[in-house]
């Protein structure tokens, strides 16, 4: 493996593998730069070659629409993205190809090709219509990761139905809040799913949820065999209802900006967001931006390991992958059962070629062992991406030489449930990458680093990610509060989109996202992002995880408290903690030594795998956690946390 130390201390850049730039569809970064001028020089042009790609049942009439912060994109055009993602591959050699491959944690396995997907998903979306479910009408998914849950994604997406998808970790509470805001006519669950070898009872958390939240339909996929209550009347077995549906569906043509599905965040408070999306605008951005990125071909094995309950599973699980005609494997349950190698496993037993996971498993892996990869043959993988969350530059070090042979490139993507697709990352076969840089925008998307009022600042200087411009995938509304898109989105900076994210620019023009706003902190009036002093700490050989947050001072203003997973086996006591702080000033200097470490064996995180740093300011400061807490994995993390003494300079 490469010396760590000697690629961050000499700011080492990789090059693209030679292989990766002869195969490309952007092959070098003078073509990057073509394309970047064009989409600059020409907005509309571009895009609407882009959308020409794709099946329009009726052609737009303008490409956008746009009278800030309020987008509208291919106005007049008709389409429908589960006739793009299915039945425009199905008179061709993709009808025969695998679409989804799927393994349940159990080991149960299921092939669907193009054409079963299709009867399966006109089956499902004849099942709807015969319960009354119309274009326009609001349906809820809380499903496990199995092949259904995008049947059921593309059969409401077929009829013009929005969905709404919950992560099926979520308690009964957070689903009923999501189906009540929603407005939702039905929900379409599972009797239960598998995870880390326990049954998770989905039925039963939907019993309790809509009995506050009623709702008029349940349907139920039968998936564990686990004794589920039954309500005559309302709920359904998906099994029946297609059993005797048609196999053939007409997709109807459905407006460009109709609403395609609603998915929620959460608020730092109050109750969680939900991001509109609408047809046309998010079909075109995660069509590119999968061919893009993922230089996406006819031959790959392409494994996003996020669930469809999140954005990521929506984009790059789902809608981006099958519009390509590519390829997509699914896979129910944990990353670690029943041994630690289980994803590379699959790897190996589906010849993986594309494999896109968040930092945070790329960490749990890591402090798995090496030995569990190297039982694998990870040598059918040809590109590595990163999602959530920046990555340190020793997990993407360990990524990059370990998992992909030091032969691999490693996009590492940012993006957002509002932005709905990637907007900055490498291209596979251009770009020359730099542990933890995203590095540059795509072509089409005009971000900036800005100050408070909107200028741009200067080289290596923190400042405020934007966007300057629309572009196709962007969310259109927080669904029923507008006004808290305009204030949360386009009022903070003015005229901009404003990520919530703090960045710099380095001289070579290359992204580096600091966190979100609130994760930098302020020392003695000095700046200084959590993500730096974060990646200080899990440079150290004795820590696999860390998370930095502020807590009040009176004479700096703030501290820096860090919390660290050490590696498995070590006893974490104050010699190493002083050990962690010193190690923080020699990385970055006197400045940033954290004021208290305190160890845990797991940090708090969503379901999606982002560490809630927002929490870990309330255990800092000795305060009782505030707002959404529903996307936590496990509640039980905090408790510890706070009980835990830390170790104070």
């Amino acid at each position: 493996m490469a010396d760590i130390e000697s690629v961050l201390r000499e700011q080492r850049v990789f090059d693209p593998p030679a292989e990766a730039a002869g195969r490309a569809r952007v092959g070098s970064m003078e073509e990057y730069e073509r394309l970047r001028r064009r989409a600059q020089e020409d907005r509309d042009g571009f895009w609407a070659e882009i959308a020409s790609e794709l099946h329009w049942h009726e052609p737009f009439e303008r490409v956008l629409e746009w009278n800030a912060p309020d987008a509208k994109w291919f106005v007049g055009g008709k389409t429908n993205i589960a006739y793009n993602c299915i039945d425009r591959h199905l008179s061709g050699a993709r009808r025969d190809k695998p679409a989804i491959e799927w393994v349940g944690e159990p080991g149960d396995r299921r092939t669907l090709t193009y054409a079963e997907l299709y009867a399966e998903v006109a089956k499902f979306s004849n099942a709807l219509e015969s319960l009354g479910i119309e274009r326009g009408d609001r349906v809820a998914i809380y499903m496990p990761m199995v092949p259904e849950a995008a049947i059921a994604m593309l059969a409401c997406a077929r009829i013009g139905a929005t969905h709404s998808v919950v992560f099926g970790g979520f308690s009964a509470e957070a689903l009923a809040d999501r189906i009540r805001d929603a407005g939702a006519k039905a929900v379409i669950t599972a009797d239960g799913g598998f995870r880390a070898g326990k049954v998770v009872p989905l039925k039963q958390n939907v019993d309790q949820a809509v009995a506050k939240a009623p709702v008029d339909h349940v349907v139920v996929l039968r998936r564990c065999e686990n004794d589920i209550a039954w309500t005559a009347g309302r709920d359904s077995w998906w099994h029946e209802l297609t059993g005797g549906a048609s196999a053939d569906h007409e997709a109807p043509a459905l407006d460009s900006e109709h609403p395609l599905y609603i998915l929620y965040t959460s608020g730092t408070t109050g109750k969680p967001k939900g991001i509109l999306h609408t047809t046309g605008g998010y079909m075109v951005g995660t069509y590119y931006t999968t061919k893009l990125v993922f230089d996406m071909q006819d031959d790959d094995v392409y494994w996003c390991t996020a669930d469809v309950g999140w954005v990521t599973g929506h984009s790059y699980v789902v809608y981006g992958p099958l519009a390509n005609g590519a390829t997509t494997l699914m896979y129910e349950g944990a990353p670690t059962y029943p041994e630690p190698d289980r994803l590379w496993k699959i790897v190996e037993d589906y010849k993986v070629s594309i494999f896109y996971t968040a930092p945070t498993a790329i960490r749990a892996l890591h402090r798995a062992g090496d030995e569990w990869p190297k039982r694998r043959d990870l040598s059918s993988l040809r590109l590595l991406g990163t999602v959530g969350e920046p990555i340190n530059p020793e997990a993407w070090m360990w990524y990059r030489e370990t998992i992909g042979g030091g032969r691999c490139p490693i996009v590492d993507t940012w993006w957002q449930t509002e932005t709905g697709a990637i907007m900055i990352s490498p291209l596979p076969g251009a770009t020359p990458t730099k542990p933890g840089s995203c590095t540059k925008p795509l072509p089409g998307i005009q971000a900036d680093v800005v100050d408070r009022q909107g200028n741009s600042v200067g080289t290596d200087e923190g400042g405020y990610l934007v966007v300057r411009e629309p572009w196709p995938s962007m969310l259109r509304t927080v669904y029923g509060d507008h006004e808290r898109f305009e204030k949360t989105y386009f009022s903070e900076i003015p005229g901009f989109y404003f990520a919530g994210d703090s960045a710099r620019r380095d001289a070579d023009g290359y992204f580096w996202v600091m966190g979100r706003v609130d994760d930098v902190i302020n020392i003695s009036g000095h700046r200084l992002s959590t993500m730096e002093v974060e990646s200080a700490l899990v440079s150290h050989d004795k820590v696999v995880e860390a998370a930095v947050v502020g807590r009040p001072d009176e004479i700096k203003g703030q501290a820096i408290v860090g919390f660290v997973t050490p590696k498995k086996g070590l006893e974490p006591d104050e010699e190493l903690a002083r050990e962690l702080m010193q190690h923080v000033v020699v990385q970055i200097g006197a400045l940033a030594r954290p004021a208290e470490i305190r160890f845990a064996e797991a940090l708090p995180k969503t379901r999606s795998g982002k560490i809630m740093r927002r929490l870990l300011k309330d255990v800092a400061a000795g305060a009782d956690s505030k707002g959404d807490t529903t996307t936590l994995e496990d509640g039980s993390v905090l408790d510890r946390l706070a009980a835990e003494r830390g170790y104070e300079e």
